[in-house]
């Protein structure tokens, strides 16, 4: 085992004695840390909120979130808050710490009330509904943002490749822009932190250096991974911040430095108070020292130890299992009972999975008998392990609203047509297989961060459990529903 003292974190390379369980995948310094119980409290003091005067801890919905830094703060001198282009953006116009290192609608109204729409983040080259939108006036200001004041996306043009082996026969774009030469694709911008554990930079992949997938030099491959981020940093720098340039290497190194070494997750929730009480292993200190490795726990079996699956993916809260918390007086007791409770049904509840491009097709089963940490399998983190973009149906057709694009896509060869709102990786391949494939993000800091999917259609996650519960027809109950938002919310 190799550690790398640089990124703050272990990396396992071919060490198959190691991983006797998925509840064991932490290192030895976040054992010490839980059992020296850093930033807990007495069980008296568990639903109090921590002072939130440190600058790496900060408010959402949930309770309040945590950042890790190098130094205990964030380096506001690091170039990753300079602007390099003509329009004011920097990288933290669109990767707020408050908003877990992403953006979120509330919080761009407040900007945009402050500034009459004038703040850098509302520019004609992706923040709009289209780059000839009018910006004139306050009033049209909020009609060509509607976007991202509405989900919080910003506007991705891209063609139809030219060896696609489709074409573009219908297009019913509101905003009366997109054509074959730039689809207007409305996404959300990921967020900048726990990148190390990345296995495709952007939401079609289109920044990743290589496919990240096993051997990768035997464990995680820094290189490909921080090449992969600086191609990313460079493309932001000379698109969204429209600059004639981008800036030597030095400056981008900084950038990606900088978001590297920044860990994110739920420090403490406003019912089940701190996360890490009570052998809890919640926020980011004890995040950012989680094992991780290309393919570990995969579920198409790509771990390089060999070791099988294991659907008990998130251990963090085992030790909030209470089957009399209902019996409890102690409303935080019942809180951190209903989290424990989402947490294994997150890992156990089944779900049939059928019609997914890219693990069903991929595995030749019609029906694969999964959980949640079927696709979500990185241990204690919450995307897969390796490369899986997936078609889950998020832009179909059927879901489509009306402020979103809809686009009609034709098979050169079979004539077969198929209406999607974003044909996600076939815009990067030109295979018809690939419409509508997404990688899934990393889940942890979820609560500070919505709207979720790649165009914000899920308003709350509580969306997000009525998405998949109509989408796998899985029959969820309310109190499953209300533990699964439970222990999402505690991520």
């Amino acid at each position: 085992m190799h550690t790398d003292n640089s990124w703050g974190h272990t990396v396992m390379f071919q060490h198959s004695t190691i991983r006797s369980a998925v509840c064991q995948r932490l290192t030895a310094a976040a054992v010490a840390f839980l059992l020296a119980g850093v930033g807990s409290t007495h069980a008296q003091q568990a639903n109090r909120q921590p002072a939130t005067a440190s600058p790496l801890i900060t408010t959402d919905p949930s309770g309040l979130l945590q950042t890790n830094a190098p130094g205990g703060s964030i380096d506001s001198s690091n170039p990753f808050f300079q602007s390099f282009g003509s329009n004011g953006r920097s990288c933290n116009s669109c990767h707020r710490q408050a908003q877990g290192w992403s953006i979120t609608p509330d919080e761009l109204r407040q900007r945009f009330t402050k500034t009459n729409g004038n703040d850098p983040i509302f520019a004609l080259v992706d923040g709009a509904v289209s780059p000839v939108a009018d910006v004139s006036s306050v009033y049209a200001r909020r009609i060509a943002y509607a976007m991202l004041l509405s989900r919080g996306v910003v506007r991705i043009g891209m063609p139809i490749p030219a060896n696609a082996e489709f074409r573009l026969t219908k297009v019913d774009d509101p905003y009366g822009y997109a054509s074959a030469r730039e689809l207007s694709l409305f996404r959300r911008p990921l967020p900048s932190t726990n990148l190390i554990w990345d296995t495709a930079v952007m939401w079609d992949g289109r920044e990743t250096a290589a496919p990240f997938k096993p051997p990768m030099d035997a464990g995680i491959d820094h290189e490909d991974l921080l090449e992969s981020l600086a191609s990313q940093a460079r493309d932001a720098i000379l698109g969204h911040e429209q600059a004639g340039a981008a800036p030597g290497a030095a400056i981008i190194d900084q950038i990606v430095d900088f978001e590297t070494h920044l860990f994110t997750a739920q420090l403490s929730d406003q019912d089940a108070g701190q996360l890490n009480h009570s052998n809890g292993m919640g926020g980011a200190n004890i995040l950012a020292q989680q094992r991780f490795w290309i393919g570990i726990n995969d579920v198409l079996g790509n771990d390089p130890t060999a070791e099988p699956f294991d659907e008990n993916a998130m251990r963090l809260f085992d030790d909030w299992n209470d089957p009399n918390a209902q019996f409890n007086h102690d409303p935080g007791s019942r809180a951190r009972a209903a989290v424990a409770r989402g947490q294994q049904l997150f890992n156990t509840l089944p779900i049939a999975i059928t019609g997914v491009g890219g693990l069903n097709d991929a595995t030749g089963q019609a029906v694969i008998h999964g959980t949640c940490s079927t696709c979500h399998d990185s241990p204690n983190i919450g995307n897969h392990s390796v490369a899986l973009p997936i078609n889950i149906g998020i832009a179909d057709a059927s879901r489509r609203t009306p402020d979103m694009p809809l686009y009609t896509l034709t098979n050169y060869s079979t004539g077969q047509t198929v209406q999607t709102t974003d044909p996600g990786l076939a815009l990067r391949t030109g295979k018809w297989a690939d419409i509508g494939k997404f990688k899934g993000p990393i889940l942890r800091g979820v609560a500070a961060r919505a709207p979720y999917f790649h165009n914000g259609s899920a308003a709350a996650l509580g969306d997000v459990v009525d998405f998949y519960n109509t989408r796998f027809n899985i029959n969820i109950t309310a109190q499953q529903k209300h533990d699964l938002v439970a222990f999402l919310s505690a991520l």
